[in-house]
């Protein structure tokens, strides 16, 4: 079984490697991003502006009007979410490589400091434009009836309706700190709204600097009033005296703290990595600021004791016009579905055959492949549940990474070992921003009686595999389901994943490898998968190396690859050195690609497209023409050094051909893609492909055809 025919593509014409293509439109030259080359004489790509320019290409989607308004201010929200992210994690690592006093270039031969002071201001340009997005969306919004207002737009009525609003759920939840010598100044947490309040002093005195943390998590961002949506600090402020009764209050400007959050665990000297990591959130709480973001009236005394206190450079304050925080605007209590894109119900196929059998019969009949979100993740977690219950079910075996709040997975694993099976759960702890859920659902497994296992020393599993031991007529088999994403439903409706469910015996066999390996240290031999950081490098360099063997020789060499990043120097120079042997490399990298295609006598023959759209995508997919019988993997890597060398990562093969050849309708329908797809040129700048052909769409029509 297989996912349905992708149907209604364009007119498309038939590629050099024999398969169909769509004639392409010329590339639209009047929508580009920046560049993302630093240094004009490196072959590679900056990392950093490489994502920036990835960011641009999401905010492009929220200046596009054929997206629904509601939906543009998602992707706005998105845009300052991944920024916020990127000052924590990539911005901070640069910080911390200028402190250690690194003087070493990157792969593009700029120095950390080099780098720090191109984010430093294509960022500030960036949030900015964020922020005129975000406020003309909102104006449209307005437009079509959904009313955002400042307390000062409020009439008498309305005004005190929102003041006995704020006395009665706001105010009892605030709490006003003032810095003074018996008053420390308060640590302000990372991504914190705030509001900086400038108290009038004594006779003679200075006025007094006064902090009141806007409790956005606690409270809502928006406030509804009536029919009107307020932000929470525009309220917090407009009746900040009754938090200081009896003071005058001279001003009250919100601002906003971001700081570095890439906490690294100390993994060789814990003797118990769950508590090891437990210390390190609490540890991460306090990492050094890294950005200030303040409203551009706030008074220049304000700025400058904030920065003293926080330590930043001037060059790390960012004067706004506001909203700040735009990522808190992801989730507004707006229900108008005709300012959004149509619900779309995800294909659930019937795998459960006749009433007396089940799943596992269906796949003793053929490995079924489901392509998310059109199919449903639904038939995963079925999969687990039936394996829960089911009496001839001996063991389960699984990897989860980032598991989302969704009940029937941790349900379905409680209930096989609370029915006596052997399961084992493979948590990673250090997945970034998830470990507290990691960590409640091991302690909730261990207590159900799973054998619940860390991961592995040094090393991040990332891999999106489980096992599932079966007793029949003949013995025992072994069932698995191999996959691009994680095992988090939520997601699953989000992100575009490709998931195999199979019972081949070849891939069982390779799978309890990895699990006896992954728990046990013992050594593994793989038959079929390519395995980080074991087998996985030299695997694809082998696929690469050999396309490039036939180019040489004549025959149709070609590549196509699918993943999230590229920015390994060892994959971007084994891509380099196929292009150069003649074979036609073309890549779908949807963020960072530190490739630079199209420069002569290196990367002629390299394309690379980024593909956006309504969902994130998420699959890896990597096809080799292999001299006219193409073979296909797929799996959960990266091509980036963490995923290659520090990562356990898993990659199949595609084995069925029915698959094999949807695997290629897939990826020929993305390159096809004009709606969301954007070209990479030698000057490091993408640029937007003019058209309106969604693959996204296509797929979804496939599964609900008229």
């Amino acid at each position: 079984m297989t996912v349905p025919a992708e149907k209604s593509l364009p007119a498309r014409s038939v590629s050099s490697r024999g398969r169909p293509r769509r004639k392409e439109e010329p590339g639209g030259g009047d929508v580009r991003t920046h560049s993302a080359v630093a240094n004009p004489e490196s072959p590679f790509l900056n990392r950093e502006l490489s994502w920036l320019a990835f960011n641009e290409r999401v905010l492009a989607e929220a200046r596009d009007e054929r997206n629904p308004p509601l939906e543009r201010l998602k992707y706005a929200a998105i845009c300052g979410s991944n920024l916020d992210e990127f000052f924590m994690v990539r911005v901070a690592g640069v910080h911390r490589q200028i402190a250690a006093g690194v003087n070493t270039p990157g792969p593009d031969g700029l120095l950390p400091r080099e780098t720090l002071a191109l984010v430093r201001e294509r960022t500030q340009s960036m949030l900015r434009e964020i922020e005129r997005v975000t406020r003309k969306t909102l104006r449209d919004l307005n437009a079509a009836g959904v009313r955002f207002a400042r307390v000062s737009d409020l009439g008498k009525r309305a005004r005190a309706q929102l003041r006995e609003h704020y006395l009665a759920e706001i105010q009892p939840v605030l709490t006003p700190l003032v810095v003074d010598p018996s008053h420390p100044f308060p640590y302000l947490s990372n991504l914190s709204l705030n509001l900086a309040v400038l108290l009038e002093g004594g006779d003679g005195e200075d006025p007094e600097f006064a902090r009141v943390k806007v409790p956005v998590g606690v409270l809502p961002r928006a406030v509804c009033i009536a029919d009107t949506i307020l932000l929470l600090e525009d309220v917090i402020a407009a009746h900040i005296g009754e938090l200081f009764k009896g003071r005058t209050v001279l001003a009250a400007h919100a601002f906003r703290v971001t700081r570095n959050t890439d906490y690294e665990f100390e993994e060789e000297e814990a003797e118990d990595l769950l508590a090891t990591i437990e210390d390190g959130l609490r540890r991460r709480r306090f990492g050094s600021a890294v950005r200030l973001e303040v409203m551009r009236d706030t008074p220049t005394g304000i700025t400058a004791f904030l920065q003293e206190r926080l330590r930043l450079a001037p060059e790390d304050i960012f004067l706004l016009d506001g909203p700040l925080g735009s990522a808190d605007l992801m989730g507004l209590p707006v229900k108008r579905p005709d300012l959004s894109f149509p619900e779309f119900a995800p294909a659930v196929p019937d795998l459960d055959g006749d009433e007396d059998s089940g799943i596992f019969d269906t796949l003793r009949d053929g490995d079924v492949l489901l392509h998310h979100p059109y199919d449903g993740f639904t038939n995963i977690l079925d999969f687990l549940e039936e394996a829960s219950r089911d009496p001839q079910v001996l063991a389960i075996k699984q990897t989860l990474y980032r598991t989302g709040d969704d009940p029937r997975l941790l349900a379905a694993l409680r209930t096989a070992a609370e029915n006596g099976k052997q399961v084992v759960a493979l948590i990673e702890l250090k997945a970034r921003f998830d470990e507290q859920r990691n960590i409640s659902w091991a302690r909730k497994l261990e207590r159900a009686g799973a054998h619940v296992v860390y991961g592995v020393a040094g090393l991040k599993t990332h891999a999106k595999v489980t096992m599932i031991v079966r007793r029949e007529e003949g013995g025992l088999r072994r069932y698995v389901h191999i996959g691009t994403g994680n095992y988090n439903a939520k997601t699953a409706r989000l992100y575009t994943d490709l998931s195999l469910l199979s019972a081949n015996p070849d891939l069982g066999a390779d799978v309890a490898e990895l699990f006896n390996h992954l728990t046990g240290y013992a050594e593994a031999e793989y038959t079929h998968l390519l395995v980080a950081p074991d087998t996985a490098r030299t695997g694809f360099e082998a696929l690469l190396d050999r396309e490039a063997a036939h180019a040489r020789d004549g025959l149709d060499a070609w590549v196509r690859v699918k993943v999230n990043q590229l920015t390994d120097p060892g994959m971007v120079e084994a891509l380099c050195r196929a292009a150069q042997a003649g074979v036609r490399v073309e890549l779908i990298i949807r963020g960072v690609c530190c490739l630079r295609p199209g420069v002569p006598g290196l990367s002629q023959n390299v394309r690379v497209r980024s593909l956006l759209g309504r969902y994130l995508e998420h699959a890896r997919v990597y096809a080799f023409g292999n001299g006219g019988s193409p073979e296909v993997y797929f799996g959960s890597a990266d091509w980036m050094s963490r995923n290659l060398d520090r990562r356990v990562e898993v990659i199949a093969p595609v084995l069925d051909d029915r698959h094999r050849e949807a695997f290629l309708s897939i990826l020929d329908t993305e390159w096809a893609d004009t709606r969301g797809s954007w070209e990479l040129n030698a000057d490091g700048e993408y640029m937007k492909i003019p058209g309106d052909f969604s693959a996204q769409g296509t797929f979804a029509a496939a599964r609900h055809p008229l």
